[in-house]
């Protein structure tokens, strides 16, 4: 299995969430990739990629057997599309906590069922355990389990694609660089933090879809008052 680097991985991630998300703009030109790289809500860290990153990126992916570029009829701009469940061998279910992972992380079951299910349905928990074993016990594997973070009794999981790409235990790291171990009580607190910033980020997403779907509601509207008109 090739490794991945961290912008290739904020790609692909970008093109299985599009892909499944918004079909009807999908395969993606190379801005709308890197307006998808650098968007702020599902993508944990927050990047600034340039175009140049991004095509970069794609390059390689595509020589990595993930991409490939198109051309659409009408269209006078090459677009990309990713071959994810061919490259790697995987279902539906698979692909979409995979691109969870690559864009947001390590988690825990419950967090990958309730974030990749906007991509794809994950209709149980026993689903999201079952993808993660074949994942887990393919050769390579591309998920490993990690042990629950501090505070917590769940386990997570995190991707193998590349596997630097995040933090495995935050906390920790932030604890070990100060020199000293941790208190039961700071990790507590530390995890605690960790869910309250989760949530915040979950709220201002939610938020972000209510507005977005506002908006498309009120466009519909206006189309539809604008047609009665013209046919009074």
């Amino acid at each position: 299995m090739q490794q991945l680097t961290p912008h290739e991985c904020r790609v692909l991630g970008v093109l299985i969430e599009k892909a499944m998300t918004t079909p009807a703009q999908y395969p993606l030109s190379l801005n709308a990739v890197t307006t998808g790289s650098n968007q702020k809500n599902n993508r944990d860290p927050v990047l600034t990629l340039t175009e140049e990153n991004v095509e970069d990126a794609l390059d390689s992916l595509r020589q990595k057997g993930f991409v490939r570029q198109v051309m659409l009829t009408g269209s006078r701009v090459e677009k990309f599309r990713h071959i994810t469940k061919e490259a790697l061998e995987i279902d539906t279910n698979g692909m979409v906590i995979l691109a969870e992972m690559l864009l947001r992380g390590p988690q825990t079951v419950g967090e990958l069922r309730g974030r990749a299910s906007r991509m794809h349905s994950l209709s149980s928990t026993d689903t999201v355990e079952q993808a993660l074993r074949f994942l887990m016990e393919r050769e390579p594997p591309l998920v490993r389990e990690l042990p629950p973070a501090p505070g917590s009794r769940a386990k997570r999981y995190a991707q193998l694609l590349c596997p630097n790409l995040h933090p495995l235990d935050h906390v920790a790291g932030g604890s070990g660089a100060s020199g000293h171990e941790s208190s039961p009580k700071q990790s507590t607190s530390g995890a605690l933090e960790s869910r309250v910033s989760d949530l915040e980020k979950e709220v201002r997403e939610l938020r972000a879809l209510v507005e977005l779907l506002a908006d498309r509601t009120g466009l519909q509207r206006a189309s539809s008052t604008s047609e009665t008109q013209s046919s009074g």
